[in-house]
């Protein structure tokens, strides 16, 4: 849970460790916006995969399910800068389907976390299989890390991708190419 007295605290030896005067009028209240907004944006510390991934409905369809382009944010726990993009996911059925909301849900359960992006692919892909259970799942994550494009190298618009399979996607290399190909279409 977030402490937001402890960060307000932090905040205000962050603004004097660069040389700001913390209550100067323009900075008076920026310890208590940063709290609140780390209590949004790090809302997934609490959060549980499992609650949103719990609600399924019963499908005959066992031919992949994709939903793509599912935007999100995350803070690379490196540095403190958000990193951005898209995230893709498809899985196979066994007998039962989540809610189209719950995959953009689980997302954001984890990308709302002091996060590597790496990390964070692979914790969706299994929250997936050890909730849905289906035959497999696979997971691409497309994203801008600010730590690469504002600072170090400074290259603006370049993207990591990041993929994880599980299950069938991890067998068939005609299912991940499908996949592939559906998500650039």
């Amino acid at each position: 849970m977030v402490n937001r007295e402890k960060i307000e605290q932090g905040v205000r030896l962050l603004l004097e460790g660069i040389g700001e005067e913390p209550d100067r009028e323009g900075l008076r209240d920026t310890p208590q916006r940063v709290a609140r907004m780390y209590e949004e944006i790090f809302g997934g510390m609490e959060a549980s995969a499992r609650e949103h991934l719990s609600k399924t409905f019963s499908a005959e369809n066992n031919e992949m399910v994709l939903e793509k382009d599912i935007f999100f944010y995350s803070t690379c726990e490196h540095h403190m800068l958000p990193f951005f993009g898209k995230v893709h996911i498809a899985y196979i059925p066994e007998g039962k389907v989540a809610g189209i909301s719950k995959l953009a849900r689980t997302v954001e359960v984890y990308a709302r976390r002091l996060q590597i992006q790496e990390k964070m692919t692979a914790q969706i892909a299994d929250a997936i299989m050890e909730n849905l259970k289906p035959k497999g799942v696979i997971v691409m994550a497309e994203a801008e890390h600010m730590c690469m494009t504002m600072r170090g190298v400074k290259k603006p618009g370049s993207r990591t991708v990041t993929m994880v399979s599980r299950g069938a996607f991890e067998k068939d290399g005609q299912l991940k190419d499908r996949f592939l190909s559906l998500v650039r279409y």
